[in-house]
Formats: C-alpha cells, structure tokens, sequence
C-alpha cells in the first residue's frame, strides 16, 4: 500500500513540477488557437478546457492502462518504477509536445509535425505509418470490448454480433462533428473511468488483499527480460505513440494555449494512475505474479478484468466497473479511426468539412480494420505495442527538434531528446528479440539496441550543433 500511495503522489509531484518545466521550455502564449481563429462546425470547434481534458483522458485510455498494466504486472512491482517515471519524464512531455505543436501547426496532424522536424522522407514514412498504427489499434479497441460485452449478454449476441455493432458506432463518431457523441459522452464516462479506479482500490483495501511493495526483482514466471519487453508491453500507462495522434485532435479545440498542461500533460498523469491501480489490482487479487499469469493465459485480459471487478465490487460495483472497461477502449477505438480520417485528409489536401469526402475516406479504414478484427487478438497486440512504442521514439524525436529550431536552449531540448533516446534503445532492442521480430539472442540484441540509440543521439547533436551555428 505504501509504494502504492508514494507512487501516486511521485505523478502528482510531477505534474505540479515537471510539468510546469515543460510548459516553460514550450512557452505558451496568448496567440489565436486554430479552434478560435477558423472554426468549421465539424473538427475545429472550441470547447471548455475540462470538457477537452476528460475526451483526451478517454481517447488516450483505451485498455492500455488496463491490459497492458496487468501484461506488466507480471514482471513484479518494478513496473510502478516505469508506469511512474516513464509518465513524468517521457509519456506526459510526448503528449504536451505533441499536443501543442500541433497547436501551433493549425491543428496539424502527427506525421505533418515529424515531416515539418525532421523533414519530408520523415512526413512520407509516418504518414503510412501512422494510418496503419491507428488502423491496428482500432481493430484492437474492436475485438476487446466486444469480447467482454458478449460475456454479458445472451449468446446468440456473440462477440462477431458485437463487433458489427461497434464498427457501427465507429461510423458514427468518425464522420459527425466532434462536440456531439464525443463531445456529450466522453465528459460522462470519463468520469466513470476515475470512479472505477477507485472502486477497484476501495475494494482491494476492504478485502485485506495484500497490495504489492516495491521489489527491483523480476518475477516474470517465464523468465522473460525487463529490459526490453516490459518497456513495450506497459506503454499507455507509461509512454505511448497513440498518444501523439490523439493530441492534435483535442488541438483542434483548444482555445487557449496555457491550458495545454492541464489537458495534455495532465490527462497522461492522470491515466497513469490508472495505470498503477490495475497493476496492483492485479498482483494483488491472484497472490503473487505467477497466478495473475495463470490467469491471464486461462481468461485473457477482458476475463481477468471481469474476474477482479466483479470480485472486488459485487454486481452493482462490478457493473460500473465493466462500463468502464467497455467504454474505454471503445472511445479510444473511434477516436483513432477520426485520427486516421485527418491524418489521411491532410496528406491528399481533403475538405472535411463536407460530408460525402469524409465518408470516402472513413469507409476503406473502416473496412480494414474489420477485416483485422478476424485476426487473433494477440498477435495484433504485440505488433501494435512495437509499433506504438516506435511511434512515441519518433514523435519525441520531432519535438526535440522542434524546440531546436524555435529557439530553446539545447539543453531545453534535451526534455525530450533524452526520452527519446531511451526509446530508441528499447525499440530497436524489441524487434531484434521479440518473437514477431528477428528472434536474436541477448548477447546480440542489446548492444545492437544500444549502438542504436547512440547513433541516434549522435545525429541530434549533430544537427542540434548545425542550428546553432545557423543562429549564430
């Protein structure tokens, strides 16, 4: 309970302080917002700044700071280390970044920004890169809640019945103006979000289960490495790249730029909470990692989800907990399939504010991702988690030269570049291990995992010397 609460306070030390750092390197202002300077009725329309904080909280929740918190509690209470201080220092200045960047590109879409920081071959690969992330992980936030809803329901109402429903809705809050189903539901169940963490504390507490203390061991009951694998299963508890294609949504209605840490940098705090309270819901309610891995490969995440829920709240609790756990995923599932629609809209130069042009674009990305909802859930999980994880190295990597170029201080920079750097080690190290990637051994993979986050920091201070002496 103890490293619990330390942790809890540790994140809202760093919003309070880290934060405000942030928000100094980046210096908001008082300049017109996209959303107040050309609104159009459909994607950029002011709204009030905690109604923009609880849909960011929403789009950015998804099941990942659910699933992927109990994937990685199962290498022990050392995930609250990353959950913690992978939020401060990495995941919350991404999502700041990228939010206000985006601000301050008219509501640009993330591969826009990586084109405009690190130059057009960057904006070519992101693009598709981007698209076919958003695509995976609308398919994942499709099969999912679906799964757990068919749990609920009458059998003839499977999990293949619900899939079509979702996708139905997707449709929906793809192509109608965003202050109407995102915008009047998302406030609502973004509370029902915080209040199922809650819930899930309170019950722990009153059943005496014994929440986990803080251990530097690995308890993974299968041996499998810290580094690098936990660094990518636990990703929008921690860092994510989803993240980056979210926030200039949410940039779009933003009306002024000193409520950008509030939102962007408070919303990633905030699902890291979330974060640590199912990791150590998880831990806890099966004794010890090994049985929250029985588990997990018994029931698989919806049922452990489920299991804890219903548990630990009874069926009123456990109700309200299982909407949570719905309407997460399935909120963060239309938002990326309206992410992909502007990432593709403003790659092909597409007004949306018509609405035939936003249905050719929505209903190919839909279709795709149906067709992925028949793929096991599994393998798109571990090809999506590499692949978010890639994107947020990116995406970091852009805005440490963002703040190059507009003048901050290259050690300013360095706010970024440095959880990028990190990124770049745990990525490349992932694709050379992972079963999905190249297989390779330890005594291989790491030090070329390694030599690759060096040369990557080593062309940032190269080109970081170049700009300097430009200014010069």
């Amino acid at each position: 309970m103890i490293t619990l609460i330390c942790a809890v306070l540790l994140l809202a030390a760093g919003y309070l302080l880290y934060g405000k750092l942030t928000e100094r390197v980046f210096r908001p202002d008082g300049r017109p917002t996209p959303a107040t300077s050309h609104p159009d009725g459909v994607d950029y329309i002011p709204m009030k700044t905690w109604r923009i904080f609880l849909i960011q909280l929403l789009n950015i929740a998804g099941t990942g700071p659910i699933f992927g918190a109990l994937l990685g509690a199962v290498f022990g209470p050392v995930v609250f280390l990353w959950i913690v201080f992978g939020s401060i220092l990495g995941g919350a200045v991404h999502d700041y970044m990228s939010g206000m960047i985006s601000v301050r590109m008219n509501g640009a879409s993330i591969s826009e920004i990586v084109g405009a920081c690190l130059g057009p071959a960057a904006k070519q690969v992101m693009r598709v890169f981007s698209v076919i992330l958003l695509v995976l992980l609308g398919a994942v936030f499709t099969t999912s809640p679906a799964a757990l809803i068919a749990r609920l329901t009458p059998d003839w109402m499977n999990t293949g019945f619900w899939v079509v429903v979702i996708l139905i809705y997707y449709l929906l809050a793809t192509l109608l103006p965003i202050d109407k189903l995102i915008g009047k539901l998302y406030p609502v169940f973004g509370a029902v979000l915080l209040m199922m963490a809650v819930g899930i504390i309170v019950g722990l507490v009153a059943g005496g289960y014994q929440l986990p203390e803080l251990s530097l061991t690995n308890l993974h009951p299968e041996g499998r490495p810290v580094w690098p694998f936990m660094f990518i299963t636990v990703a929008c508890g921690a860092i994510s790249g989803f993240h980056g294609t979210q926030s200039p949504m949410m940039a779009r209605c933003l009306t002024s730029e000193k409520d950008g840490r509030k939102i962007f940098y408070g919303a990633m705090i905030s699902e890291s909470v979330i974060a640590l309270v199912w990791a150590a819901a998880g831990v806890a309610f099966y004794g010890a990692t090994g049985g929250l891995n029985a588990a997990l490969t018994e029931l698989g995440q919806s049922g452990v989800v489920y299991d804890i829920s219903v548990s630990l709240l009874g069926v009123f609790g456990g109700a309200l907990a299982i909407v949570g756990v719905v309407v997460c995923p399935i909120s963060s599932g239309d938002t990326a399939f309206r992410s992909a629609r502007l990432t593709i809209a403003d790659w092909f130069g597409i007004d949306q504010a018509s609405l035939s042009k936003r249905l050719a674009v929505t209903l190919p990305l839909l279709a795709a991702g149906a067709a992925l909802t028949q793929v096991d859930f599994n393998i798109v999980w571990r090809y999506f988690s590499w692949s978010n994880q890639t994107l947020a190295m990116i995406t970091l990597w852009a805005a440490a030269m963002y703040l190059v170029r507009h003048g901050a201080k290259p050690w300013h920079s360095l706010l970024c570049a440095l959880p990028a750097t990190f990124m770049s080690g745990v990525t490349s190290t992932y694709i050379l291990m992972a079963e999905e990637g190249l297989r390779l051994s330890r005594a291989i993979a790491y030090p070329v995992g390694i030599g690759f986050a060096a040369v990557c920091a080593a062309a940032y201070l190269y080109q970081t010397r170049r700009q300097t002496q430009r200014s010069l």
